[in-house]
Formats: C-alpha cells, sequence, structure tokens
C-alpha cells in the first residue's frame, strides 16, 4: 500500500514538473489537437466514416501484431500495404472522403464558438410534423422528412427546390400530396425551417434491412448514415410510419411515440425539460377546466 501511494506521489509531481516547464506554445499546441479532435469526432458516427477508420485501426493493429511475433514476411507485406495505403484508401473510401472533406470546410467559426443564432423553437415544428405524419399514415401518402442536426447537408439540399418556408401541418401534406411535383423527393428541414423539398438521398446498402421496404425507406436509412441527421419516412403501401437515426430504423411508431424520440434526438435537454413542464401545465390547467366544466 506504502509502494502504491509512493508511486501515485512520484507521479503527481512529476506532472507537476512538466506543467512548471510548459510554454505558452505547448498550450496552444494541445489546444489544437483538441480542436481537431472536437471537429473529427461527430463525423466518425456515419457508417462511411466508421469503415474508414476501422480499415486503417486494423492494419496498423495486424503490422504491430506480426511485427511483435517476428512474423517477417506478413509484416514486410503489410508495411508495403501501407505504404501505398494512403491511394487505396482514396480510390476505395472516395465518396466518404469527400464528405468528410466538405464537412471540414463547412464548419463555421460562428458554429465552433457558439456564436451563431439560435434556432428557431423545435417544439411547435415537431408538433406540425407529428400532426402531418399522422394525417399522412392514416391517407396511406408516403413521406421522407430530413431533420438535419450538425452535419452540413448543402450537396443534399442542391439536388432539390429550395423553399425556405415555416415547418406546418398544411405544408407538409402539400409537399407529399401524391400529385405535387416534389412529392417523391425528401423534404428536408434545418434549423426549423423547411430548407428545401424533392431532394434525392443515398440509398443504403446495407442488407439488415428487410426485403419488404422500398427505395424510401433505405433513402432515410442511407441518409441516417451519412449524416447525423433524424429521418422520418411514412409508408405509401402500408402507412407505417419509421424513424432512422444513426443507420437504424425504427419501425410501426405511434404518433405520441413519433413526438417522444423526436424530441429526446431534436431538443437539448434543458429545453426538453422546460417543453415537458409547459405541456404537463397545459394538460393539468385542460383537465381542471374539464372539471369545473363537468360539475
Amino acid at each position: 500500500m506504502n509502494e502504491f501511494l509512493l508511486n501515485v506521489e512520484n507521479g503527481v509531481t512529476s506532472f507537476l514538473q512538466l506543467l512548471a516547464g510548459m510554454q505558452w506554445t505547448d498550450y496552444l499546441d494541445i489546444l489544437c489537437v483538441a480542436m481537431v479532435f472536437y471537429l473529427l469526432m461527430p463525423m466518425f458516427r456515419s457508417t462511411g466514416a466508421a469503415r474508414i477508420a476501422k480499415v486503417i485501426m486494423a492494419l496498423l493493429a495486424v503490422t504491430w501484431i506480426t511485427d511483435v511475433l517476428d512474423m517477417h514476411t506478413m509484416n514486410w507485406l503489410l508495411n508495403q500495404v501501407l505504404a501505398v495505403g494512403l491511394i487505396a484508401v482514396v480510390v476505395l473510401f472516395q465518396p466518404e472522403l469527400r464528405r468528410m472533406i466538405d464537412q471540414i470546410s463547412n464548419v463555421r467559426l460562428e458554429k465552433l464558438f457558439h456564436l451563431e443564432e439560435e434556432d428557431q423553437e423545435m417544439g411547435p415544428v415537431i408538433s406540425q410534423t407529428v400532426m402531418a405524419c399522422e394525417a399522412m399514415s392514416r391517407e396511406r401518402v408516403g413521406a421522407l422528412i430530413v431533420f438535419v442536426r450538425d452535419t452540413p447537408v448543402e450537396e443534399f439540399l442542391k439536388t432539390g427546390t429550395a423553399i425556405d418556408a415555416q415547418v406546418s401541418e398544411q405544408l407538409i401534406r402539400n409537399i407529399f400530396f401524391p400529385k405535387a411535383a416534389l412529392h417523391d423527393g425528401a423534404m428536408i428541414v434545418r434549423g426549423g425551417r423547411v430548407a428545401a423539398a424533392g431532394c434525392v438521398l443515398p440509398l443504403s446498402d446495407t442488407n439488415r434491412l428487410s426485403a419488404d421496404l422500398g427505395t424510401r425507406h433505405r433513402a432515410g436509412v442511407g441518409m441516417s448514415e451519412a449524416t447525423d441527421a433524424v429521418v422520418v419516412i411514412v409508408s405509401e403501401e402500408t402507412g407505417a410510419i419509421s424513424v432512422a437515426v444513426g443507420g437504424m430504423l425504427k419501425r410501426h411508431l405511434a404518433p405520441q411515440t413519433l413526438e417522444r424520440l423526436l424530441r429526446n434526438e431534436l431538443i437539448r435537454e434543458d429545453e426538453n425539460k422546460e417543453e415537458n413542464l409547459v405541456l404537463r401545465l397545459r394538460q393539468k390547467l385542460k383537465k381542471e377546466k374539464e372539471g369545473e366544466n363537468g360539475k
């Protein structure tokens, strides 16, 4: 026990001596590295970026193991692969790398330092979306709605028609009306407003999806794989409501479940608590009013 405490004390002393010897450039270096990791980590939520990371990490791990075990021939081959690996990664993962570069180039200083203006409150946006999805589910009208979070989606916005309108039940239902010009594409909501409609989304190539799911569901899952967006899908065939997040598809959601899920994903925790408190107060006042009218 005494030896353990002595080691801890020596470690703390060494750490304090290291801090005392650091210059301002060392702190700047640490800050820059932390900022790079802060910018890159959200990108690896997407399946494409994760695939690149897994391939690189697997190659490095196997190379290290062969070096430790003195497997000279295998280690030499892997080193040759790593020597030209950058070119192979660029060729094999060109779409994923392009998206990552787009994300880095679209990072705004206002967003990085939290100086941008607050987006429109998402509570009313979610309520209008849920009402529209409930009606479209009942009428068997297909819909594909993308809620943008941190990942830039400019490349997908360019494929549709710019709208920039307030989210409302009637607008959503008009966009996805079967005879409307934009009903086949996706509607993208950014900053609490409808940014565009009729957008083309990337299709998922996963084999986890059920065979009975069509292009609309594969596009929704594909968008959730390529970005951190939350995608709501209404099936034209069955009227079932689904949500895709992080490459995972949650199907056959009731309107109440849809609203709760969207609030959890799109509203910050402190704002969500305030929204829930307001809803409870409204429900309580409504019950009291109904009780008075009953008397």
